[in-house]
């Protein structure tokens, strides 16, 4: 497929997995997407369209209606690698090594780049474009579940080396961050960690979904100076009606919500008074350092 190319409606299914029907309702009812068309009114799209429609499944993988959807395409999965470019080459070549379960070269790379740049810059420029790609890419792609187990265990033992040795000569702290997902891993949350880390924060991490309500016992023995929510799932009517409300009476103004689920979850968190994160770690890492700050 060269760019600029249009393909066809069959082709668009093949490559997404997403039947004709369902294209041609999320067009009409909902919006999502805005094919091009032929005189005789046949559809033809884009690879920004493709792109657009793994956009969707990954919403709906995390438990968005398709209904909820549309005003959470605002911020697309960057994609584009200049492989003129130092990081995008490096990207590239971690995206290769991570499909080919090439453990040897990701090591290599990886272990280099944490000599040479700081944690920010890794995370920023290579780290969490790679897994919004993966993630992107992980839509209805065989082999989609190996890849994501393969990458995930890998990424997060590297990391939770780097963390432990953070933590050995942390300063300050410390901060909790709990995930509220029954995802096995996310990744989210231990770059945030890592970043958090690197500027002198002692880090806890409670990576098994806890009942929100539990975490103030967890809270009153540390005394986090902020305890960080994460989640890349929709959070349940129970998180959202009794967990929470009680969490951020008993936590108020150190209580966050950080990763897609503050995305998700945004007026309803605002009313519960607890502060949401941007859904990016890397964003959500800036945000909470200046709101750190501030407090200091």
């Amino acid at each position: 497929m060269t760019a600029g190319e249009m393909i066809p409606i069959r082709e668009v299914c093949k490559a997404t997995g997403v039947n004709p029907v369902t294209l041609r309702a999320w067009e009409r009812r909902y919006g999502l997407i805005t094919p091009h068309r032929t005189e005789k009114g046949h559809r033809l799209y884009t690879e920004a369209n493709i792109r657009q429609i793994q956009d969707i499944l990954l919403w709906l993988s995390r438990g968005v209606t398709v209904s909820q959807v549309k005003p959470l395409l605002d911020n697309p999965i960057p994609t584009e690698n200049d492989l003129d470019s130092p990081w995008g080459a490096l990207r590239q070549t971690l995206l290769e090594a991570i499909i080919a379960f090439d453990v040897a070269v990701l090591n290599q790379h990886i272990d280099r780049a944490f000599r040479l740049y700081s944690t920010a810059e890794l995370c920023i420029n290579m780290l969490e474009p790679v897994l919004l790609q993966l993630q992107q890419r992980w839509q209805g792609q065989f082999g989609s579940q190996l890849e994501e187990v393969f990458c995930n265990s890998w990424l997060r033992t590297k990391l939770a080396v780097a963390l432990e040795q953070g933590n050995a000569r942390a300063t300050c702290g410390p901060v909790i961050l709990a995930s509220l997902s029954d995802e096995h891993c996310e990744m989210g949350l231990w770059l945030l960690a890592l970043m958090l880390s690197a500027d002198g924060y002692r880090i806890d991490i409670l990576e098994w979904d806890v009942p929100a309500s539990e975490l103030s016992l967890f809270s009153d023995q540390r005394l986090p100076v902020a305890l960080v929510l994460f989640s890349s799932q929709a959070l349940s009517g129970a998180q959202l009606r009794r967990q929470l409300p009680r969490l951020g009476q008993h936590l108020p103004n150190i209580l966050m919500m950080a990763g897609p689920a503050a995305m998700i979850h945004a007026d309803e968190l605002s009313e519960l008074d607890i502060h949401t994160l941007p859904e990016r770690a890397t964003l959500a890492y800036g945000a909470l350092v200046e709101r750190l700050g501030a407090r200091s």
